[in-house]
């Protein structure tokens, strides 16, 4: 089982780079928006491969160029490290 994150000195950057806690659960969103859906497209792509890559799935939805994202660890209920390296992840891909 994985373990909740005790140190959440990993979430400022994410916080500064536009991440929110949800209210009233231990996850975090965040709403990335792209020039057209082919890239929103394209940038899910990769960040599927990723996700598959360290075996932790992202809650997302599309609608045209916007992509939802929520990340939690479902196994701890809560924010682990997995979600942290995912969201750095995608903060990465989203600057191609």
């Amino acid at each position: 089982m994985t373990q909740k994150i005790i140190d959440r000195s990993a979430l400022k950057p994410l916080l500064d780079a536009g991440w929110e806690i949800l209210d009233g659960r231990d996850a975090i969103v965040k709403t990335f928006k792209f020039k057209s859906f082919r890239h929103a497209w394209a940038w899910m792509s990769h960040v599927a491969l990723w996700a598959e890559k360290i075996d932790h799935h992202p809650e997302w939805s599309n609608t045209y160029n916007r992509v939802e994202v929520l990340l939690i660890t479902h196994s701890c209920d809560g924010l682990s490290d997995l979600d942290i390296k995912l969201a750095q992840e995608m903060e990465m891909a989203s600057s191609f």
